[in-house]
């Protein structure tokens, strides 16, 4: 192990350099440590997180996965976030815009956001109404192929009337704005020449070298698949952090994770599963668990001409349902801790009460696929129709538990005559967008698996609008499902413009239970954040929102 102090310098010399060459790509440093340091010192207070899933670039433009996005919040800043009882604060704002501070029109079409006057980039720059236009361009710009243009496609104008003030119209209300807007923001001086010069953003080297940011630490190194490195931002306007340093250690897996932990080697364990956590208590690991709007499911790919046929009979999907015992399954893998979910909004006041988890019911699941046609002619355990084997293609992530309930899933649709072809995909192979030829987003499987969330704590999502099925010519599309229904097309729409909460509410019951009938999702299980804390980390609080919403309060003991 090389001493912490190698580090520091190292750091400091790599900053340098890549606050030089900001526009272009990363580079690995010659020699570099094989595993971070843990220890505090009497000079540098150093954490050690661990990450099962390596992110992806951490533009906010790009970011891909759940790992990128939480990342994003120690380096970038939002306007405001969500603290563990998902209140808004302000962080680059004065105040949340309400109706009674003036920051909303009466009509709700308009939202004022005065930004406040001490506020810089990590390089000393001021944060001005600027960069917040620049991100808005950048992200419904065509020529960058980015993760999702929304919400900013949904403005009617972005306006800057001075350095201070940031003003949005929309044609209608937009309920969900205080949810989906200014996850993270652009530096307009950084990037501007970068687009200028190249037309596009999609090769910037501060995607995945962001030297330049706003969050309470700032970015210094990434080793792909070893570790990322970051340092307190001394020009944070709410405070330097307490902790000095924080190193993200890259595992394969949770095995490799819980190992890790138990060994001493980290102080914070991200998204455990259920499984784990005895061991981890018995280590003395304090576990948090926070409601986050994410449940663990089952997506299909329906396609009309590129999916499987089978799938686009709503009975053959209800008949998957039944044939699944999700109860035995969280039981068994999850300890009991958890429970079947029933739709993507469990655990919030927008799903509809009446709805219960699919019941398992294999003799009902078997009557409905011989309804729908697929029956088996030959014999060989397999139902076929027209030609065509009932056999599908079943993708997710290398997590333990996710391969875990793969391999249940295939021995339980075996009893009814389905065949399932088990894959496993890097994340960043999985959670690639269309343009980058991932695995969901261009129907390479038939099922896939992954916790989905919704924009917490508000319950608005685009990925079931027929606009956001992603093309060729709309490649930023997220309808990985490609589900094209215009009565719940019409239903997301309408929601997104009810700032009354009863009727936004009841638009939602709507929502949940068109989906659920129609089984476009199959919940497996509710999925909040579980992290294991260290005895060494002090001051620690968890949002389901923005986990790291108090980091710079986050200490160690000696």
């Amino acid at each position: 192990m090389k001493k912490h102090i190698w580090f520091v310098c190292l750091a400091l010399l790599l900053i340098a350099s890549l606050v030089l060459s900001a526009c272009k790509p990363a580079t690995a440093p010659t020699a570099t440590p094989t595993k971070a340091p843990t220890k505090t010192t009497a000079k540098r207070k150093i954490a050690t997180f661990i990450y099962t899933q390596e992110f992806g670039p951490l533009s906010p433009l790009y970011a891909n996965n759940r790992f990128a996005w939480i990342t994003i919040q120690l380096w970038n800043c939002w306007a405001w976030d969500f603290d563990e009882n998902t209140n808004p604060h302000p962080v680059l704002v004065t105040e949340i815009p309400s109706l009674k501070n003036g920051g909303i029109s009466g009509d709700g079409t308009v939202i004022t956001m005065t930004l406040r006057n001490d506020i810089r980039w990590s390089d000393g720059q001021p944060i001005t109404s600027e960069d917040f236009v620049f991100t808005s361009q950048m992200t419904v710009d065509p020529q960058n192929t980015v993760f999702s243009a929304y919400p900013y496609d949904q403005l009617v104008s972005l306006e800057a009337p001075d350095e201070r003030t940031v003003v949005m119209t929309f044609q209608k209300p937009f309920a969900p704005w205080q949810g989906t807007f200014w996850h993270g923001l652009l530096p307009v001086h950084v990037l501007r020449p970068v687009y200028e010069r190249d037309g596009t953003l999609d090769k910037a080297g501060w995607n995945m070298a962001p030297t330049v940011g706003c969050g309470p630490y700032g970015f210094a190194e990434w080793e792909s698949g070893s570790f990322a490195h970051f340092v307190a931002n001394e020009k944070y306007w709410l405070g330097k952090p307490l902790i000095d340093e924080i190193f993200i250690r890259f595992v394969p897996d949770d095995a490799s994770q819980i190992a890790a932990l138990k060994a001493g080697d980290a102080d914070l364990g991200t998204f455990i599963a259920y499984s784990d956590i005895p061991d981890l208590q018995k280590a003395g690991f304090e576990m948090y668990t926070v409601i986050s709007g994410d449940n663990e499911g089952l997506y299909f790919y329906l396609d009309p001409e590129k999916g499987h046929p089978a799938l686009q009979d709503v009975r053959v999907r209800q008949a998957i349902a039944m044939a699944f015992d999700r109860f035995s399954l969280v039981k068994d893998l999850l300890l009991g801790m958890t429970k079947p979910a029933a739709t993507d909004w469990d655990n919030l006041p927008y799903v509809d009460p009446t709805i219960e988890p699919w019941p398992y019911d294999p003799e009902q699941a078997m009557a409905l696929l011989d309804e729908a046609g697929w029956i088996d002619t030959n014999g060989d355990g397999i139902r076929d129709k027209d030609g065509v084997d009932l056999i599908l293609d079943y993708g997710t992530t290398t997590r333990e538990i996710r391969r875990d309930t793969q391999v249940v899933f295939q021995q339980q649709m075996a009893k009814v005559g389905i065949g399932v072809n088990l894959f496993n995909y890097d994340s960043s192979v999985f959670f690639a967008s269309y343009g980058e030829g991932g695995i969901c987003a261009t129907g390479q499987v038939d099922i896939f698996q992954y916790a989905t969330g919704v924009n917490f704590p508000d319950p608005d999502v685009v990925e079931w609008l027929c606009d956001q099925i992603p093309s060729d010519e709309a490649p930023e599309g997220i309808n990985w499902m490609a589900v094209c229904d215009e009565e719940l097309d019409a239903l997301f729409r309408l929601q997104s413009t009810q700032v009354d909460f009863e009727q936004r509410q009841q638009t939602f019951w709507k929502i949940s239970r068109l989906i659920y009938e129609n089984v476009y999702w199959l919940g497996y299980w509710n999925a909040p954040h579980i992290w294991a804390v260290g005895p060494r980390l002090r001051n620690v609080r968890l949002s389901g929102a923005t986990p790291f919403f108090n980091i710079m309060e986050w200490d160690l003991s000696a």
